[in-house]
């Protein structure tokens, strides 16, 4: 008997999913609320048994971390906010965790982590759209100021050395 398998994904739940071309489902498992989490090449699918499926681009996640011993993964999106996802079966939590961290890595090119005037820190991160298209982030905590001259000063520096370091244009 086999220590591990990957449950393949249900035809049914595999049609729902907004693939776009290029796209390929890489790995699927199901949470304990009953949601499945579908890891693609250029997406994150969350879907609910008899509802939406909730679709998020690489470059919108931060980062994740799992709790082996709870088999929940927290995700931290750009904008801030978290997630926590519970995965209904040890094998999944891993197989997925490893796909999920592969992917949002693959997503950033270049990153610093600058301290602004008045001591938060943040980071500016270059990364890949799902077309492959490079753009620029600023990640940081809501008290952030990016309207005032000073913060904008460092992260429009940091954000120069970023572009430089792959050869973009300013």
């Amino acid at each position: 008997m086999a220590l591990f398998s990957r449950r393949r994904l249900p035809p049914t739940d595999r049609t729902r999913l907004d693939l776009r071309p290029g796209d390929t489902v890489l790995v699927s498992t199901e949470l304990s609320d009953g949601r499945r989490a579908v890891a693609t090449r250029r997406a994150l699918h969350l879907l609910a048994p008899d509802g939406p499926v909730v679709r998020h681009p690489w470059s919108d996640v931060d980062h994740g971390s799992l709790d082996p011993a709870t088999r929940t993964m927290t995700l931290r999106w750009v904008w801030g906010e978290s997630e926590r996802l519970t995965f209904s079966e040890v094998p999944g939590s891993f197989a997925f965790s490893q796909t999920f961290r592969e992917r949002v890595q693959q997503s950033v090119v270049h990153a610093v982590s600058v301290t602004l005037p008045r001591g938060q820190r943040a980071r500016v991160v270059l990364r890949r759209d799902e077309a492959g298209t490079m753009f620029t982030q600023v990640l940081g905590d809501a008290t952030i100021d990016l309207s005032d001259p000073a913060v904008a000063a460092v992260v429009d520096a940091a954000e120069d050395e970023v572009r430089d370091a792959v050869g973009l244009p300013r």
